[in-house]
């Protein structure tokens, strides 16, 4: 604690640091009113919840391959500033003048997609400007500071933007959140450091020509190639894409449903979100703490089988018991067994890709990962609302399904000699 003390005396980081925690708590407050605003204007609507949500997932396509390669070449301080004051802006447009119920959600839309666009340049930034803050030995425990507090504070935000959105309404939790902004930029306008990375607009302009045709489109091919070339690393994409696919297919429904359940806007929903991130964080540490020497696949395999019988659980019983209590238990015990799939499937993508490959590996894999919620969470949404299935039977039907197919990779596994991990 008193080395975390000394990195946070530093000036700069500490502004830095401030200004990260504001802005993520910004991000749960846009996200949750959002949420509000369709649950208000199309209540227990999942697809035009979905909808709106699609457009907060495509910058990731669009825009996330290539912020990284742009921030590289720019001052990474002014990006940040620059990116939390315009988000700032953006917010405020939606309670002045687009959240109306006889306006078309089009503009809505835009706005989110460029809100989200955005992001996308400021996270990279973040994460590149620490080595021009501290010195060379703070940089771990600057990494880690800003990396476990930002977890807390996402999943802290969701109980803080929820509750916020109650007391002060759908338009109250938009103008907190272009505050948070605001006061983010102005902490990280605060920031004092030299940088060589100014660029004119023209040399900028063929850089980002350049990069889009050589680096990005090279990088990405190059990286699902390498893991369609491997058999474990199909697998493991395999088991994303199946984990991916599940959280897109039951994210909109299980909101739609908590919400008709627990008869609640956004309160419940939020605390709930805090639930479900403490069983995350939790069952990171014991799998961290205890599983290091267990096969990593029967581990992935074994998760699969536990979350899908705890969503069933959650499911069943906030069906038969609609209380907050039975809903924030159930919401734990699904994150504790869902955690230690994301931890073995990450030890397993460093055991298996060469050190080059990395960076090519990981960013094809956010893509397919983000491709199949988006996908799912279409599918899942439509499905819903058929009579015969309903949001109860949709996530019953998700969790029986990741069972069977946990249960059946576990047993194939369980004789197989693997690498430990």
């Amino acid at each position: 604690m008193a080395k975390f003390r000394e990195v946070l005396r530093n000036r700069n980081f500490f502004l830095l640091w401030l200004g990260q925690i504001i802005s993520q708590i910004g991000d749960r407050l846009d996200q949750m009113a959002l949420i509000g605003f369709i649950t208000q204007r199309s209540p227990g609507k999942t697809l035009q919840l979905a909808t709106l949500l699609s457009f907060t997932i495509l910058p990731v396509f669009v825009i996330g391959p290539i912020a990284g390669v742009y921030v590289d070449r720019w001052d990474r301080r002014k990006t940040m500033y620059i990116c939390d004051f315009l988000r700032g802006c953006l917010v405020l447009l939606i309670p002045l003048y687009l959240i109306d119920s006889r306006m078309p959600l089009l503009p809505l839309y835009c706005v989110v997609f460029l809100l989200f666009s955005i992001g996308r340049f400021f996270v990279p930034a973040k994460l590149a400007i620490v080595p021009e803050l501290v010195p060379k030995e703070q940089i771990l425990l600057a990494n880690s500071l800003v990396n476990t507090t930002g977890m807390i504070a996402a999943v802290a935000g969701f109980g803080v933007a929820g509750v916020a959105v109650t007391i002060l309404g759908v338009k109250g939790g938009f103008y907190l959140d272009a505050v948070s902004f605001f006061v983010s930029s102005l902490l990280v306008f605060s920031i004092r450091i030299a940088s060589g990375r100014a660029m004119g607009i023209v040399k900028l302009g063929k850089e980002i020509v350049e990069v889009i045709r050589k680096s990005v489109l090279t990088e990405i091919k190059e990286g699902i190639g390498y893991l369609m070339s491997q058999r474990q690393m199909r697998i493991v994409l395999g088991v994303l894409f199946l984990v991916w696919a599940a959280l897109g297919a039951i994210y909109v429904v299980m909101i739609v449903f908590i919400q008709e359940t627990l008869k609640a806007l956004t309160l419940n929903l939020g605390l709930l979100v805090m639930f479900l991130g403490a069983g995350l964080f939790f069952g990171s540490l014991i799998y961290g703490r205890f599983g290091k020497s267990d096969n990593c696949f029967k581990t992935i395999y074994f998760s699969l089988l536990a979350s899908g019988l705890a969503l069933s659980a959650f499911a069943i019983g906030l069906g038969s018991y609609p209380y907050f209590y039975t809903a924030a238990l159930l919401a734990f015990i699904f994150g504790l067994t869902v955690a230690p799939i994301m931890t073995a499937t990450n030890t397993l993508i460093h055991d298996i890709s060469t050190g080059d490959m990395l960076g090519k590996v990981f960013s094809s894999i956010e893509i397919v990962m983000h491709l199949a919620f988006l996908l799912f969470m279409f599918l899942g949404s439509s499905l819903s609302e058929f009579k015969s299935i309903g949001r109860q039977g949709l996530l019953i039907g998700v969790g029986l399904l990741f069972s069977g197919i946990g249960l059946t990779g576990y047993l194939r596994t369980k004789y197989q000699k693997a690498r430990l991990c």
